[in-house]
Parts: C-alpha cells; sequence; structure tokens
C-alpha cells in the first residue's frame, strides 16, 4: 500500500501551520485521540522542520507529512526530518524530480489540465487540487478530473474544504482525501486547545465513514 492509500484510507488530512514546534507532541496526541492519526505541516512557518521531527519520533503512529514544500531544499528537509509525503500548492518540475529521487513522495499542486498532465509526465499518484473553492469547486474538478479517469491519478482538493461541503467532495471517485484546514486551526494550536482539535477530527472521521458507508 502507497502511502497515498493510507492518506485516501482516512479521507482527510489536517492541514496545520504550527509556530511552536513544543506544540507538535500535544498536537499529534489531539489528532491521534481524536481517530485521525494523519498530519500535513505545512512549510509556512520556521517551527515545521523541527515539529515534523518532533511528531515523526515521539508519534510514529501518526502519518506526518510536510506541505507548502516549494524547493529542493525543503523537500531534503522535510524527508530528513521523518515526513512520509509532501505536497506543494503549485507545481515546479524541479522540485518533482528531486522528491523523486530522494524517495519522497509528493503531490503537487494543479489548477488546470495542463498541469495535471505534468503531475502525470513525473508519475505523480496524488495532486493538490488548489484552492479548491476558489478554482471553481466539486463541479471544475469533476470536469478537470474525468478525462484523466483512466490514469488511476487521486486528487487531494484542499482551499474551502469544510465539514459542511465534505460529501461534494468525497462522492468523487478521483478525490482520496480532502485537505482539512478546518482541523487544527493556527488559534487553537497556539492556545493549547487539543479538546476542540480532538473534537474536530472526531467529526471528521465520523463524517467520513457516513459519506462512504452511504
Amino acid at each position: 500500500m502507497s502511502i497515498f492509500d493510507t492518506l485516501s484510507e482516512h479521507g482527510v488530512v489536517p492541514v496545520i501551520a504550527i509556530d511552536d514546534a513544543k506544540q507538535a507532541v500535544p498536537l499529534a496526541d489531539a489528532l491521534l485521540e481524536g481517530g485521525l492519526p494523519v498530519a500535513e505541516i505545512t512549510y509556512r512557518t520556521s517551527a515545521a522542520r523541527d515539529a515534523i521531527a518532533a511528531m515523526a519520533e515521539e508519534r510514529p503512529e501518526l502519518v506526518v507529512g510536510a506541505g507548502t514544500v516549494l524547493t529542493e531544499e525543503q523537500a531534503d528537509s522535510a524527508k530528513a526530518a521523518g515526513a512520509r509525503f509532501a505536497l506543494s500548492p503549485g507545481i515546479d518540475a524541479a522540485v518533482l524530480a528531486h522528491a523523486a529521487s530522494i524517495g519522497l513522495p509528493f503531490a503537487p499542486g494543479i489548477m488546470t489540465p495542463s498541469e495535471l498532465q505534468m503531475a502525470l509526465r513525473h508519475d505523480c499518484k496524488m495532486v493538490k487540487f488548489f484552492p479548491a473553492v476558489p478554482a471553481g469547486g466539486p463541479a471544475m474538478l469533476k470536469n478537470i478530473a474525468a478525462p484523466y479517469a483512466h490514469t488511476g491519478i487521486g486528487f487531494n482538493p484542499t482551499g474551502g474544504v469544510t465539514l459542511a461541503n465534505l460529501a461534494d467532495w468525497l462522492s468523487m471517485p478521483a478525490v482520496r482525501a480532502v485537505g482539512g484546514t478546518w482541523i487544527a486551526k493556527r488559534e487553537d494550536i497556539m492556545a493549547g486547545n487539543w479538546a476542540a482539535i480532538s473534537e474536530n477530527a472526531r467529526a471528521a472521521v465520523a463524517r467520513v465513514k457516513e459519506i462512504r458507508s452511504a
């Protein structure tokens, strides 16, 4: 089973910006308590690398990946820290080639068929559809994905996805898992509001199960 198959099993990947690596393990525990053992720690803060490392070392049962990976150096950093996958809001051929060379499963961001074909050229198994709602929402993704269904490529819509519209995305076979920015909000992490994060994770898990069993 590939790492993207594992993400697909969960249906939601929490997308997280963390400002203090000391909060990484309590955050991991909150997600695990909520039954959602996966996290995408974005390289939007200086704490990202250390947060990934702490989670990977202290809570190996959590599948931790890196988000907003824009450069080869960040890919190296994420891999060395223990990230098991990486994603980006855009697509960069050089970064894709480098990630492949170091064995880091990588899902680039796409918004158009041309970008999707670039991802396929680099043998990507999953791409991030970003920004999902501003880019046209489920209807847009459905039309972009349709001509490529035979390739088996999966999608990770991120940006404007919520618990309320989760079914609109997960009802599409090509959507493997959404990016859940609502699960572990920056302000809740900073405040140590772990109970709220656990509850958000628990609600997401329950909603995914409900949608997939319908």
